[in-house]
């Protein structure tokens, strides 16, 4: 059998090592677009008073979330919204975390240690396009794959209208290509339409698609969309597990998506070159 095998290149997996890369001619000196040596927050005044404090939720009555919740005051104190336009209209995103055990006290010492590493800056620089990445001398644009396309990000970051373009012309390739598997115009190379679907990567690469996939199995539509469809997600190289994931699968019908950043992660390639074989001998 022919390979019906997709390298599919997963957006949020491949954000922190992306080839995007801003022009050299906004980069005046390696000062300007090299992050500085971070303090560890671990090492700061801050942190201690904060242990300290996190201490009293485990020795104090009073601070047990039971009693916690039936503070209206503090409750209604310990949310945040951010009101946002979009495509389909006004949005609101309700962030309540009442329910975690911080009182109005916890929060202060948390923003004192935000302020004593410096965190408002650094996602400043994040925005900016430093390359806060030291490891691999790489700014960080997981944030440019979930911009809309009409985002003026050019404004933010050099180089950032550029960056966009290319960020939405791979979402539009990915869009067109999963449209044609839903509808049925691309099939197997033995002219049965796929059905299943194995997610091929490890770590993030594999968590994120399945955290999404969890998201989405309560929501109607999408219910209806995967009616007669199997997702499946393999990440351990054990070939029991391989076995178990597809074992009851025909090769015939079935389409593999190795997700990864770099294409070298030896688990993923690993079970990608397992998962070629068993299409070859299906």
């Amino acid at each position: 059998m022919k390979l019906q095998l997709a390298l599919l290149l997963f957006i949020p997996a491949a954000a922190s090592s992306t080839n995007l890369s801003i022009p050299s001619s906004t980069s005046s000196t390696k000062k300007e677009n090299m992050s500085s040596p971070s303090v560890k927050c671990t090492d700061v005044p801050q942190f201690r008073s904060l242990q300290s404090a996190a201490q009293s939720f485990h020795n104090d009555d009073k601070n047990h979330l039971r009693v916690l919740v039936q503070d209206a005051a503090r409750c209604a104190g310990l949310v945040a919204t951010h009101d946002a336009e979009s495509s389909s209209g006004p949005s609101r995103i309700i962030l309540d975390y009442s329910r975690q055990q911080v009182t109005g006290e916890t929060m202060e010492l948390l923003y004192d240690l935000v302020d004593k590493v410096g965190l408002t800056s650094k996602i400043k620089n994040l925005r900016s396009g430093v390359k806060i990445n030291t490891t691999e001398k790489r700014s960080v644009l997981h944030h440019a794959l979930r911009m809309p396309k009409e985002y003026k990000f050019g404004d933010v970051m050099p180089g950032g209208k550029e960056i966009l373009g290319e960020v939405h012309s791979v979402r539009e390739k990915m869009d067109a290509f999963v449209q044609k598997v839903r509808s049925g115009e691309h099939v197997g190379v033995t002219g049965k339409a796929l059905t299943n679907f194995v997610c091929i990567g490890i770590g993030g690469s594999q968590l994120g698609p399945e955290f999404v996939n969890e998201a989405l199995r309560a929501d109607a539509s999408a219910k209806v969309a995967a009616s007669g469809k199997t997702l499946k997600f393999l990440a351990n190289v054990d070939p029991v597990d391989f076995d178990i994931c597809c074992g009851d699968l025909d090769p015939e019908t079935t389409l593999c998506v190795i997700i990864s950043k770099t294409f070298t992660t030896a688990e993923t390639m690993l079970n990608a070159r397992t998962a070629k074989n068993w299409l070859l001998k299906g």
